[in-house]
């Protein structure tokens, strides 16, 4: 398998960071981790102009720029920097394990200063094989613990736990861009499963494809589908909150593309007003504590 969604998400974060000076979410080891695939990726995505932007004159160069401005970048660097920045929140508070699930090429273990916070990637063993190469690659050094699991078999939880993961510390679940390509009965066995190995105060955070579709999520589901994917699933916001309060977590953060794009792309915009990025309608994003008494 060639792992091309994740591959163009790490894409995204990369081409972000390469070409900004003010950033939506910095990822400098993104590049690092693509080796030469970053160019040969660039030169798909300009190949594919025709397809993402049918009405486009200009440049190769200027409509990658709009494909990834535009169609690339809006959901994979404004969940990311939520993420992330509920992350740093919850350490505050004690947080002392992240999980990463469907980890892909995400490159925090690689940014990761904080020794005391464990760091434990989750995806299939292949991709993992093929990340560990690249990372060895890059000769970034990183303590994350990579545990090779496939999240549809429930087996994936007694391996976590195999390699270090301890139920009774608080912990961190990153679960981004997973709940498009489940059917809602899987994401609800899924997030069930990680409540199992919460313990209270702990949280996960994820973004989801709402109701209210619009022009982006219809090209992100295209472009799923022409990477062998499928887009299974949207969400409301009554539908959302009553799920995870049956698997034991109270929604605390919700946001919705405006707030997304007022408290993570306006900095951003305001210093590249002719390269504005908005966060894409249909996306949500939610962090969600685990509580037993709700």
């Amino acid at each position: 398998m060639d792992h091309m969604t994740a591959k163009v998400s790490c894409f995204a974060r990369a081409y972000h960071y390469k070409n900004n000076r003010v950033h939506i979410f910095k990822d400098s080891a993104a590049k690092l981790l693509l080796g030469s695939d970053y160019e040969q990726i660039a030169q798909n995505m300009m190949n594919g102009i025709g397809f993402f932007l049918p009405d486009f004159t200009g440049t190769r160069e200027e409509g990658l720029r709009l494909i990834v401005d535009k169609q690339l970048s809006p959901s994979v660097l404004g969940r990311s920097a939520f993420c992330e920045k509920m992350l740093e929140r919850e350490k505050n508070r004690g947080c002392k394990q992240y999980m990463i699930f469907a980890s892909g090429y995400d490159t925090y273990s690689l940014r990761n200063a904080d020794q005391a916070l464990s760091v434990f990637e989750m995806d299939l063993p292949e991709l993992l094989t093929d990340k560990i190469e690249r990372i060895k690659r890059t000769g970034i050094k990183t303590d994350a613990v990579f545990v090779s699991c496939n999240l549809a078999e429930r087996t994936w939880k007694e391996k976590l736990l195999q390699e270090g993961y301890m139920s009774t510390k608080k912990s961190f679940g990153s679960l981004l861009g997973i709940s498009y390509y489940l059917r809602k009965e899987e994401f609800r066995s899924l997030l069930q499963a990680v409540s199992e190995l919460m313990v209270d105060g702990s949280v996960i955070c994820f973004d989801y494809p709402s109701k209210e579709e619009s022009k982006e999520t219809k090209a992100n589901q295209m472009l799923a589908m022409g990477a062998g994917e499928q887009m299974k699933a949207l969400y409301d916001d009554s539908e959302l909150e009553e799920l995870l309060s049956d698997c034991g977590f109270e929604i605390t953060v919700h946001l919705n593309h405006e707030e997304m794009t007022t408290q993570y792309f306006d900095d951003y915009n305001n210093c590249n007003s002719e390269y504005a990025i908005k966060a894409p309608v249909g996306v949500g994003y939610v962090l969600a504590e685990r509580k037993t008494d709700r």
